[in-house]
């Protein structure tokens, strides 16, 4: 039964892996490329120009009992072994050695080549193409091409082959059925092999499935009792998605493994190959499709959850795209298992796939920028971003493009293959707001109210509640041709646009209230010619600041250019922002 199953499995991954075995095989010989014309060979009336022929016509002789035709796809070596007596001999023999315990490849992974394989680690001219594993002998089948390479190709079972059949010993052995069916059911016939072998396959695909269905449930009860995490949704999901297949393969295992140890003929169970080949692929192709399924539904489920209604569109059509790629490689495999050649028609395809994708270029491209957009997740539905120099907020992500509400409360549909290539600023993952006015002073602000202004300006971010606790920056920046100037940067902590434009009015308003303080006004950028007596600057104010910077100066008390930490801790909350007689909306 274990030799059986890694029988199957191994025609199977050889199957899956030559899809289109043509194809490969013009690949891999290198000297005789599409370019190169082949010379037709003469017929072979036996069939024998290639390993795929020899093992049919083979098949055909024994199945019609017609020996010395079979002794023809032999190398008999020997002279005694070309005796028509004996050469009906290995004959007979060898089909009693494989309906004992023998197997032949199925007859599509057998190349149609006259070249034969050469992706396998043979020698050029040698195929592998079954064993035989019986309690006495294990024989591996051989076929080899007699042919010189000028000569057309001719495929015949090797003389080392031959030669192990023909020394095996069978005497005194027979196979199950033989023993136990009556004779009746042997000598009665249908399709040159006997009714009981065909009553019997019938029996044993009944048992199979029956047995193979067991299995599953116990598998399953077994694994719910002992682990569980196997009641929880998820993993139910995925057990239901491997049942049918595991219980198709289960099937085909048994089948084999009983079929084989009980003597049906060769004739029948090569015949039945293809079948199980088949059912095979197809039982690989339900789990892809059924997994398929469980991924998009498990995924459009946290997509939903996360509120990413955009992402949910994109892996229905993913999901789509690969049932149907899943369709197209099914059809694909079993038309090339049931013997046709798929090599036009994959190359027909292939121009019409390039043919479609540089027609819907756009949309590829458009494809896969909501793809990007959706995995990297620079913008989300709600946002207020910046694209290129269009700001707006985001209103729908589609498959297609994505629509953002400008301002002026007009849509702007981008397409997502131009949004994922160019640069986006989302403005609303912003954890703080920056607050950077720069003031330009008047010409005659004195050097006593620049300190003044400095240390005020820095007192205020100091005591804000709503500045961040990061040392603000507050610099004398600069002398202008018209101006003096002062840079302030700090961050605002709010939760949103609006809440930081309001801290940032009474920030600017108590600067208007320190600037008037001081005694000075902000510089205009522009030029003014005054008919009138100009208005001289309060000497008060100034004096009054200068003793003020003169006593911080006795007191070592002047916070330039840094401030004295004890200071700033005094200074942090002092300020009741919002100030006193203005509306609160916590209190209210």
């Amino acid at each position: 039964m274990i030799l059986a199953r890694n029988r199957f499995l191994s025609f199977l991954m050889v199957l899956l892996t030559l899809v289109a075995p043509n194809i490969i095989s013009a690949q891999l010989l290198g000297t005789k490329t599409a370019t190169e014309e082949p010379v037709k060979s003469p017929e072979d009336s036996l069939g024998r120009r290639t390993p795929q022929g020899t093992i049919n016509g083979f098949i055909k002789a024994i199945g019609d009992q017609n020996y010395l035709r079979a002794s023809q796809y032999f190398v008999l070596s020997k002279r005694s072994y070309r005796k028509t007596a004996d050469r009906i001999r290995i004959a007979k023999t060898f089909q009693q050695l494989l309906d004992q315990g023998g197997n032949f490849s199925p007859s599509s992974i057998i190349s149609n080549k006259e070249f034969g394989r050469v992706d396998d680690d043979l020698a050029t001219g040698i195929d592998l193409v079954g064993s035989i594993s019986t309690d006495k002998t294990t024989i591996q089948l051989y076929v080899e091409n007699q042919s010189e390479d000028n000569q057309p190709a001719l495929w015949l079972f090797s003389a080392e082959t031959v030669e192990s059949i023909a020394s095996a010993d069978i005497t005194g052995e027979k196979t199950f059925l033989d023993r136990v069916l009556p004779n009746v059911l042997i000598q009665r016939k249908l399709g040159n092999v006997p009714i009981g072998h065909w009553a019997v396959v019938v029996i044993m695909t009944i048992v199979s499935y029956l047995l193979s269905r067991l299995l599953i449930f116990v598998i399953v009860f077994v694994l719910q009792k002992l682990w569980k995490k196997a009641a929880s949704e998820k993993v139910n999901a995925i057990i239901n998605a491997f049942t049918l297949p595991v219980h198709m393969c289960l099937t085909v295992i048994l089948f084999v493994a009983f079929t084989q140890r009980m003597g049906i003929s060769i004739v029948v169970r090569q015949r039945f190959s293809i079948i199980i080949i088949t059912i095979g692929i197809v039982a690989f192709l339900i789990l892809l499709w059924r997994m398929t399924d469980f991924v998009s539904m498990f995924t459009r489920s946290r997509m939903s959850r996360r509120g990413r209604i955009s992402a949910v569109s994109a892996i229905l059509f993913l999901s789509r795209t690969t049932k149907v790629a899943i369709v197209f490689i099914g059809i694909i495999a079993i038309l090339g298992i049931i013997g046709v050649d798929v090599t036009a028609g994959l190359a027909a395809l292939g121009i019409g796939g390039i043919a479609l994708a540089l027609g819907a270029q756009k949309t590829i491209e458009n494809f896969v920028g909501s793809v990007s957009l959706i995995a990297d997740q620079p913008l989300r539905v709600g946002d207020y971003c910046r694209v290129d120099d269009i700001k707006g907020t985001v209103e729908s992500i589609g498959m297609r493009s994505t629509m953002l509400r400008t301002s002026a409360r007009t849509i702007v549909t981008i397409p997502n293959g131009q949004l994922s290539a160019s640069k986006i600023e989302n403005f609303a993952h912003r954890d703080r707001f920056i607050f950077n006015p720069i003031l330009n002073f008047r010409m005659e602000t004195t050097p006593d109210q620049i300190r003044y202004l400095l240390v005020e300006l820095r007192s205020l971010l100091f005591a804000h509640p709503e500045v961040i606790d990061s040392p603000p920056v507050v610099r004398f920046t600069g002398i202008t041709a018209d101006a003096l100037k002062i840079e302030v940067t700090a961050y605002i902590q709010a939760i949103n646009f609006e809440t930081s434009q309001e801290v940032q009015e009474d920030l600017l308003l108590r600067m208007m209230d320190i600037i008037e303080n001081s005694g000075t006004s902000l510089a205009y950028p522009s030029q003014r010619l005054f008919v009138s007596r100009d208005i001289p600057l309060s000497d008060e104010k100034s004096q009054a600041i200068s003793e003020t910077v003169k006593e911080w100066k006795e007191k070592s008390e002047l916070q330039l250019p840094k401030f004295d930490p004890k200071r700033v801790e005094e200074l942090k909350g002092s300020i009741k922002y919002p100030d006193k007689g203005s509306f609160n909306s916590n209190e209210a």
